[in-house]
């Protein structure tokens, strides 16, 4: 049990902010356009201190990172059952290889612990010899994930009948995202063709290797790991090393001209700032990772009450401080912590419980559910009043009194701030319903907003 008042928590995280935001050069889902991928902190923790040294580490690369030890084992869901942006990051030559590989003198390590598969017939690399194929690591709620849909859609539709096989392989931040009948509306939801299989215990993500989300490997016809990617971006150099690995194999591209439209660009404004004036950092409301990042004692956690601190799946009334720093969550009302996410602990009538935080972002995107599936709606302002449809994201809807809100129906990421600007501002959430699960935010830095996808 962690034991500590606010205010010493608070000082832990003011400087925890500096140590870990220098060290990957500014907070959230991006980096600055200069920075590199910055060196992972090594954490003697359980495995989601892994995780939060990942993620903070993959922040300059638009990644997210995950434990590479093995999650907690689950039992396998029936179908039925109900980590600033820098989208034109080029990695340096050889970035992102694994330690120990090189691109030509080692095969690619075989498909391992899948749970089921979705477009396709299960196969392996093996018998993929004479193809060309690209491993997309990813999971449906990670907004860097999600960014690069568009293009492996792209490059599905462009090379399938030239040779390139797709594979995305699913591995999942969350519980929910284990379920196979939420991946399947995920996929269809995003219009993915290319197969898709699920990796829920980590069995391929370890046989990689691989520590981030999204992360990219593309194996040649003999089955030699050639190229790999970590995170958005370079999405030209991809293709062209996805090019070059056809022609090899014999494919004729004569007929199909590369993407050379203009990738997003991260807007200026983000970048060169102070700490606490930068892009807000990924944030995430359950226990795993806040303890893990209060352990860390170089990454500060992300909920600044230390009621929070007390246990795990308790509930507490918060009050809020009334003031709000910039890479922090504040709670204010009947609240329940888990190791997953914060749930609305009771019925209200005037939305006077919330969850409130300080951003500074062009856009801001948050993984919601219902405990019990049935939809519900959540109450969302900006500095104290409803949203502007012009500032509001594609989830964002609004009542007769021009109230804005999100109707939460499923268990996944929702957009719910879009600006063409970047600036910080203030945003609240809140529902009248005890059922409200809150599980982490991202945010973006886009010149003009979120990148459609």
């Amino acid at each position: 049990m962690v034991m500590i008042d606010t205010q010493s928590l608070l000082g832990m995280a003011a400087i925890g902010v500096v140590l870990t935001l220098a060290v990957s050069d500014c907070g959230g889902d991006g980096g600055s356009a200069n920075a590199g991928p910055a060196p992972a902190i090594a954490l003697e923790t359980p495995a989601e201190a892994a995780a939060t040294s990942s993620e903070t580490a993959a922040t300059a690369a638009g990644v997210s990172g995950v434990p590479t030890a093995a999650p907690t084992e689950t039992a396998i869901p029936e179908p039925s059952a109900s980590p600033a942006p820098e989208p034109t990051f080029a990695p340096p030559e050889g970035f992102g290889l694994t330690s120990g590989r090189s691109k030509f003198d080692e095969l690619a390590p075989e498909l391992a612990g899948l749970n089921s598969w979705i477009n396709s017939e299960p196969f392996t690399l093996e018998s993929q010899r004479g193809n060309v194929v690209l491993i997309d690591f990813w999971t449906y709620t990670c907004v860097n994930c999600i960014r690069t849909l568009p293009y492996l859609k792209e490059w599905h539709a462009k090379y399938s009948g030239q040779g390139l096989v797709i594979l995305g392989v699913h591995t999942p931040e969350f519980e929910f995202e284990k379920i196979r009948a939420n991946l399947i509306d995920a996929i269809r939801g995003f219009g993915i063709e290319y197969p898709v299989t699920q990796d829920n215990d980590f069995g391929t993500w370890r046989a990689f290797e691989n520590n981030f989300w999204p992360a990219k490997y593309l194996i040649d016809k003999d089955g030699f790991v050639r190229y790999t990617h970590f995170g958005e971006g370079a999405y030209d150099v991809t293709e062209g090393q996805i090019r070059d690995l056809l022609r090899e194999s014999g494919s004729d591209l004569s007929l199909i001209a590369p993407n050379t439209e203009a990738q997003p660009a991260t807007d200026t404004d983000s970048l060169g700032v102070e700490v606490n004036l930068g892009l807000t950092r990924e944030l995430y409301a359950g226990t795993g990772r806040n303890y893990s990042a209060l352990m860390s004692l170089t990454t500060p956690p992300y909920v600044l009450h230390s009621e929070y601190y007390e246990g795990t799946d308790l509930e507490a009334l918060y009050q809020d401080p009334g003031i709000h720093q910039n890479h922090f969550l504040f709670l204010h009302g009947l609240w329940m912590n888990t190791k997953e996410s914060l749930i609305h602990a009771r019925d209200t009538e005037g939305y006077e419980d919330y969850i409130v935080l300080q951003f500074f972002a062009t856009s801001v995107n948050v993984v919601m559910a219902s405990t019990n599936d049935k939809p519900l709606d959540v109450r969302l302002t900006m500095d104290g009043k409803p949203m502007l449809p012009e500032r509001s994201g594609a989830d964002i809807k609004f009542d007769d009194d021009g109230n804005s809100y999100v109707r939460v129906d499923e268990s996944r990421m929702y957009r719910v701030v879009d600006m063409d600007v970047f600036g910080d501002h203030e945003l609240k959430l809140s529902s009248t319903s005890p059922r409200m699960e809150v599980f982490a935010f991202t945010f973006g830095a886009y010149q003009g907003g979120e990148p459609e996808s």
